[in-house]
């Protein structure tokens, strides 16, 4: 899940059917998108951080890292 996607696009009270509408995608690829199942293609995800008014490549991190992997070398 991208969480700084969806936190940005709360913070600024947009739904994502609202976000989808301004990038020119449907609601179930912004949804995707999101919920890290789809990658956006570089005019998408340029579109997005338009829409979500940031500069943040961070935003499309996925943050579902399990537990007890945090790839630090022991």
């Amino acid at each position: 899940m991208r969480v700084n996607m969806i936190k940005k696009r709360k913070h600024l009270g947009l739904t994502q059917e609202e976000v989808a509408k301004k990038v020119g995608i449907a609601r179930t690829t912004y949804t995707n998108i999101e919920l890290g199942d789809k990658n956006p293609s570089l005019a998408v995800a340029l579109k997005i951080k338009k829409v979500l008014k940031t500069e943040d490549d961070d935003i499309f991190l996925i943050s579902n890292v399990p537990e007890g992997n945090d790839n630090q070398s022991a």
